[in-house]
């Protein structure tokens, strides 16, 4: 039997068994299997973006990666091509685009690098397509477009987001509050900050079971924590990615569909066609992205506003600005001035490494 197989055998049998008390054990070690089961299908493609050949090696520029995603024919190319003025093969044909296309958008002053990925079909966790090789690419992206038809999207929507799923891919979440910390002895130990209404105590010893761990101390403070949620943090190779949902297309239908569109959350209707509501999808983008632009300063001239250094937010300390221009500043560095948001004053702050900057702060490095 192959992996797929045993897949399918695993989500019938879940499908099957009605939850409650008495079969909570059985299914956390369905959930346990499964995930293990799809770690396998993943393992010959990796969780980077190989293609064998097949056009998906690609050369990252740019601070942060956008990837497109979506049903072949939803308008991906079109709105790519006028984005970057990178030409992505565009038709009514499914399966237009066969590799992965990469363009440049600046924004703000910031270059973002985009991939226009192939069409993604149903059963593309089952190795039909490229799906997984799409997939694979899509994990190592800072922001994804799930791209969808305005005519059909939450049934899209919904099939786009399992395949994503399936790999590891978590949309618009944040890593669960739960900590699994393995012992030598002493058995399961379970403590919770939160009630436990999604998963009980069978159920984790069942997924703990599973994964061979006999003896650890386990902690959940996640409120509404699920089996999945534990099987995500003992796996340990889940991505959390934040998602917009570019529904495109809206040039066919009314105002008064296009009002209930927007109830869909963290969506951004457009036209690539008719070129509608671009400026509201890039300015989306930019404050999902959360990048953080700083100025330099160089001694006795007034800053560089037209080419700042780009730095994610998170990552973003005097230390972090220095090597993302030169590795050796760092060292040569005696202290920093910055003026800005992150600055205690309006005439500039003497600052260390350590100093974590905001957006659109001024820079001035004084060396040794």
């Amino acid at each position: 039997m192959t992996t797929v197989q045993k897949i399918k055998e695993i989500e019938d049998e879940m499908n099957r068994t009605q939850k409650n008390k008495a079969t909570s054990y059985h299914l956390g070690q369905l959930k346990a299997k499964l995930a293990k089961l799809r770690r396998e299908l993943l393992g010959p493609q990796g969780g980077g973006g190989g293609g064998g050949g097949l056009g998906f090696d690609v050369a990252r520029t740019g601070i942060a990666t956008v990837g497109f995603v979506g049903f072949p024919s939803v308008g991906k190319s079109t709105l790519m091509s006028k984005l970057t003025g990178t030409h992505s093969e565009a038709s009514e044909i499914d399966f237009t685009t066969l590799t992965t296309v990469p363009g440049t958008l600046k924004v703000h002053g910031a270059p973002i690098q985009i991939l226009d990925l192939p069409g993604i079909i149903e059963g593309a966790n089952d190795g039909r397509g490229r799906g997984r090789q799409v997939i694979a690419v899509a994990r190592t992206c800072h922001l994804i477009f799930i791209v969808l038809d305005v005519l059909k999207p939450l049934g899209d929507k919904a099939i786009i987001e399992a395949e994503l799923e399936s790999f590891g891919i978590r949309l618009n979440k944040k890593p669960p509050a739960i900590t699994v910390r393995k012992k030598d002895k002493g058995g399961i130990a379970i403590t919770n900050t939160v009630p436990l209404t999604n998963i009980d105590q069978d159920e984790i010893k069942a997924v703990l079971s599973e994964y061979r761990i006999n003896n650890a101390d386990v902690a959940i403070r996640q409120p509404g924590a699920t089996a999945d949620d534990l099987v995500d943090v003992i796996e340990g190779n889940r991505v959390y990615i934040p998602a917009l949902y570019v529904l495109n297309k809206i040039d066919a239908i009314s105002i008064e569909e296009l009002d209930l569109l927007y109830r869909i959350p963290n969506s951004v209707p457009v036209s690539s066609r008719e070129w509608w509501n671009i400026d509201e999808l890039i300015e989306m983008m930019w404050q999902t992205l959360n990048l953080v632009r700083v100025y330099t300063k160089p001694r006795g001239l007034a800053p560089d506003y037209n080419s700042p250094v780009v730095l994610r937010r998170g990552k973003c300390t005097v230390e972090d600005f220095c090597n993302a221009i030169h590795k050796e500043i760092a060292k040569q560095m005696k202290y920093a001035i910055v003026w800005g948001a992150s600055a205690k004053h309006a005439r500039g702050q003497k600052v260390g490494l350590e100093h974590v900057l905001e957006d659109e702060d001024v820079v001035h490095i004084s060396k040794k």
